[in-house]
């Protein structure tokens, strides 16, 4: 006995390939967007370390500028029979260094890493064309 919702060969073949291709594009742009999430996320981890040693590069540097450098700028003075402005001027070039030297391991941070997931962008953009204007 015929059924009514009976389907040619070809045409069931070529439903169920234009499906599978839909499904698969659907597929692939959900695991590109975790992937682009699970890229953004690991960038941002990367951004918290690099403010993190700039603030305690600077906090140090703060720090440092209170009654330590007036010590040391007393005991120059004292030790090495320096004027006040000598012993002020070597005290202060030296802290300027260190704080110089914390920013920079800062600044060389945040440059190791690009905070926009490149791979992924490219991948999206490639899946996107595809779709649009498949080959």
């Amino acid at each position: 006995m015929a059924t009514d919702t009976y389907a040619p060969p070809d045409e069931r073949s070529v439903t169920s390939l234009v499906s599978g291709i839909v499904n698969d594009a659907q597929t692939l742009m959900q695991q590109q967007l975790a992937l682009f999430r699970e890229e953004i996320h690991t960038d941002l981890r990367k951004t918290k370390e690099a403010v993190t040693a700039l603030a305690a590069g600077g906090a140090v540097a703060a720090l440092a500028v209170g009654p330590f450098v007036f010590m040391l700028i007393a005991l120059l003075h004292e030790l090495a029979l320096w004027p006040w402005w000598a012993s002020a001027l070597l005290v202060g070039v030296v802290f300027a260094i260190v704080g110089g030297a914390l920013i920079a391991v800062g600044v060389q941070r945040f440059r190791s890493f690009n905070p926009l997931p490149d791979q992924s962008v490219e991948a999206l953009k490639e899946n996107l064309q595809w779709i649009k204007h498949p080959k």
